[in-house]
């Protein structure tokens, strides 16, 4: 007997194909014959399709004192990969949690003294982080990506984020770190080149300043393995093509991520171009995909956390600051004229490049608050705690909608878990489908929950997940078309220590399904004794 029968649903199966009015059964977690069951769910009017597969988050300190990995299953999302940009935080020594941690704060967002306060350690090792997590019993499954600054942080301690090339005993031992990895279960392998990713006291994080030939021996074990993906936050440095050679030469799979490929006006055809080469990449057999965002890179943001503003060379000084010298220092007018000249030669690949149009303060643009004044002089002036908003890409449905289209990107980059002051991007399968296919109509409904589902468990490897049909795992998203979307943002203090976060919630979710088990019910979670998630250790070729 089964023991639930979702009866009368439009089921997109996940493939792209049209929706169907069928009735699905779940029995031992997977997807059965439909028959007599112990539960029986009326869904007659609903759809239902397999739960979202978010392959860009950073759940990995979060999932130690939250085993729901709070708020994604509640927003569709029934499979997650951690570990992207290389800022996992396994392996670790005791003797470094504190600057992994801290790290970790600045460069994904996140508050410090939560992190301190809520990190379980009892692991060391990556193998002993996934066990830790299989004892977890997390609400979603998680997949566990091997992390570049974490492993030359475990290897290389204070050093790593100072020192460019490793000794060749501590590149050997890093090497070994993903060969473990990767024996265990691991997805793969993340690095990052970005320069908006600096750590603790504006020192950048240890895989930005490595050179090329650490990063080729790094991915080598991928090659070893025969499986195993490789994902970037590109730079400038990591373009198409370089990923294309490291493909060629490790026959694996390439991801890359980096503002670059999103639509800005101020660069209107150059995301495109990128796009266009991965796709001669692919047309040649070597596959080079981007994560797609799919919604508007915005930052909230005061001055005293410039997030938006950190990879420029003039605010190396208040990377480093206390918070009380900020004010003297952005009253500096030798700080001011550094700040031009980051903004006249910007690098490639930072957040912010001088379009102050893009900066507002409760909804108004910032060059139409001056009253005449320079708006930089304008903005340094501002009060410290000056809340504003940066719309600084994929703003523009007309420019963004080609590119989420295309064939050589990935709906993906929702950073769950991360920039949790600023905003919250985790519900971006459930903005999708409210607004590039009910908004807009870029994409049909089946063809919408092909790129949120199969794609990218496809893509990335990840088997039996992504599709409705029997013998898969039973995780499942049941919503109305007609409503599905997301809340307004909202502020809740519910982190370790009383810290505070920004969250959203679910509209038209009627449930959501890891394998068979009820995670929620479209207005809550629903209590368990234990998660039902898997820790995903096995990956195709």
């Amino acid at each position: 007997m089964n023991e639930l029968l979702i009866r009368g649903a439009t089921v997109y199966d996940g493939t792209g194909k049209p929706g169907r009015i069928a009735d699905v059964a779940v029995k031992d977690g997977r997807i059965a014959a439909p028959g007599s069951a112990r539960k029986t769910l009326d869904a007659g009017g609903l759809a239902l399709m397999p739960g979202i597969v978010d392959i860009h988050t950073h759940y990995d300190a979060q999932v130690t004192w939250d085993a729901k990995l709070s708020p994604s299953p509640a927003l569709g999302v029934t499979t997650a990969i951690l570990g992207n940009c290389g800022f996992g935080i396994a392996p670790c020594p005791q003797a470094l949690r504190e600057t992994i941690l801290r790290n970790l704060s600045v460069v994904e967002g996140m508050d410090v003294e939560a992190l301190l306060a809520g990190t379980r350690w009892d692991f060391e090792t990556f193998p002993q982080y996934l066990d830790a997590l299989e004892r977890i019993h997390p609400y979603a499954n998680v997949g566990v990506l091997a992390g570049h600054s974490t492993i030359r942080s475990a290897v290389m301690g204070e050093d790593a984020s100072s020192r460019k090339v490793p000794t060749p005993e501590e590149l050997n031992t890093m090497q070994n770190a993903v060969r473990e990895a990767l024996r265990v279960g691991a997805a793969g392998f993340a690095s990052s080149f970005s320069p908006n990713h600096s750590g603790w006291g504006g020192r950048p994080m240890p895989s930005t300043i490595c050179e090329d030939a650490e990063l080729r021996a790094m991915v080598e074990p991928l090659k070893e393995a025969g499986r195993g993906i490789f994902v970037v936050a590109a730079g400038s440095k990591a373009t198409p093509e370089y990923l294309e050679q490291m493909a060629a030469d490790t026959g694996r799979p390439m991801f890359m991520v980096t503002v670059l490929t999103m639509y800005t006006d101020q660069a209107p055809g150059r995301a495109m171009t990128y796009y266009e080469r991965c796709s001669e990449a692919l047309q040649r057999g070597h596959e080079v995909y981007i994560h797609a965002n799919c919604q508007p890179l915005s930052f909230d943001f005061t001055l005293r956390e410039p997030y938006p503003f950190m990879a420029l060379d003039a605010f190396d000084r208040v990377k480093r600051a206390k918070p009380e010298a900020l004010p003297s220092i952005y009253a500096d007018p030798v700080f001011r004229q550094q700040f031009r000249e980051s903004l006249r030669n910007p690098k490639p690949g930072v957040l912010f490049s001088g379009d102050w149009s893009k900066v507002e303060i409760d909804g108004v643009p910032l060059p139409q608050l001056t009253a005449g004044k320079d708006a930089l002089d304008y903005f340094c002036d501002l009060p410290p705690d000056t809340q504003m908003i940066a719309k600084l890409f994929q703003n523009d449905d007309a420019g963004v909608a080609p590119l989420l289209r295309h064939e050589a990107g990935v709906i993906a980059l929702s950073d769950a878990g991360a920039h949790l002051i600023y905003f919250c991007d985790a519900g971006f399968g459930l903005h999708f489908l409210a607004h590039w296919v009910r908004g807009n109509g870029t994409f049909t409904l089946e063809e919408g929950v092909r790129r949120l589902t199969s794609d990218p468990a496809r893509k990335y490897r990840i088997p039996e997940r992504g599709e409705i049909r029997i013998g898969a795992f039973a995780d499942l998203l049941l919503f109305d078309p007609a409503a599905v979307g997301l809340s307004n943002l909202r502020r809740v203090q519910d982190m370790p220590g009383g810290g505070a976060r920004m969250i959203r919630e679910p509209l038209g979710v009627h449930g959501v399904w890891v394998n068979g088990v009820q995670v929620h019910d479209g207005r809550d979670y629903c209590a368990l004794a234990r998660g039902p998630g898997r820790v995903l250790r096995e990956f195709g070729r």
